[in-house]
Order: C-alpha cells, then sequence, then structure tokens
C-alpha cells in the first residue's frame, strides 16, 4: 500500500493498494481510531472493493467475525456488533429520494459507525468519513488488481502534549 500525497487544503489521502489484504488492512487501521460515531461515506464503481473496505471497518470497529459483513443488497441495512456498533447501509437497488429517506437511517447517526456503500445516491449533505474506490488495473489471472483510494475528511487526530 502506498499513500500519494494531496492538497492541504482538501484534507484528503489517497492510497493506492494491490490486494483485498491491503484494501481491508488500509480500513482496519483507519477505524481503529474512531471514537464510535463516525459517518462513512463509500463510492465507486460495482466491484471495486466498498465492500472489502466496509469488512476493514467493522474489524478496526471490534466486529470479530468480519466474514459475516457483506453488502446487504437486499436487506439494506446490517448491524454488527463489536467494541462499536456499526450500522451497514447499502443504497444501490434504492433508486428514488423518498425511498433512501424511508431508510431512517439517520437514526442510526450517532449510535454507532454509520456505513454507507453507493454514497453517491445521497442528495442530503452529510458531514462524513469520504471514500472514494476507483480499479486503476482491473483483476486480472488471479491477481486483485490494484485500487485508488481516495479519503477526505480524515478524523484529525488529537495533540500531542
Amino acid at each position: 500500500m502506498t499513500r500519494t500525497k494531496a492538497e492541504p487544503e482538501a484534507r484528503a489521502q489517497v492510497f493506492t493498494t494491490r490486494s483485498e489484504e491491503e484494501t481491508f488492512r488500509l480500513a482496519k487501521e483507519l477505524a481503529s481510531g474512531f471514537k464510535g460515531k463516525e459517518i462513512v461515506l463509500m463510492t465507486g464503481e460495482l466491484g471495486a472493493g466498498k465492500t472489502v473496505f466496509a469488512k476493514g471497518i467493522a474489524a478496526g470497529a471490534g466486529v470479530t467475525n468480519t466474514d459475516r459483513v457483506s453488502s446487504p443488497s437486499f436487506t439494506l441495512v446490517n448491524i454488527y456488533e463489536g467494541k462499536h456498533r456499526v450500522f451497514h447501509i447499502d443504497l444501490y437497488r434504492l433508486e428514488r429520494e423518498a425511498e433512501i429517506l424511508d431508510l431512517g437511517w439517520e437514526d442510526f447517526l450517532g449510535e454507532g459507525i454509520v456505513l454507507v456503500e453507493w454514497a453517491e445516491k445521497l442528495s442530503l449533505s452529510v458531514d462524513g468519513i469520504r471514500v472514494q474506490i476507483e480499479v486503476v488495473v482491473a483483476d486480472v489471472g488471479g491477481d486483485d488488481g490494484e485500487r485508488r483510494i481516495t479519503i477526505n475528511s480524515l478524523p484529525i487526530p488529537p495533540a500531542r502534549a
């Protein structure tokens, strides 16, 4: 995994991962510093690695069985228990804003870590950690390919005394 310097005023960091394990590890490291009330808004094409990233966040939040973390495309919301509760929401199958609002997902805000896949479907302005996952090199012959992961609005680490 490599880090690319981004514009400081954007508070963005860009990472390149070359396997699912690296993507998972990056997300786990990110979540290890979470306080338990973060919102993570994930975007990227189908198969880009949003669910792998969600598994890493869950692992960093103390969810022990990350094999159970799966894209909630049909159930729309999955809840995982760990050090912090994780609400995993998938907006892929929702087309209309009313459907998204009917989920009542905003009730989860402040109750745990809220992960939103297909966050580009949200028309509401939501402050959170924005994660854009792009396929740079597609999976080829058993190779996991390469992903560019841009993370905006990273939590500011506490000041050291």
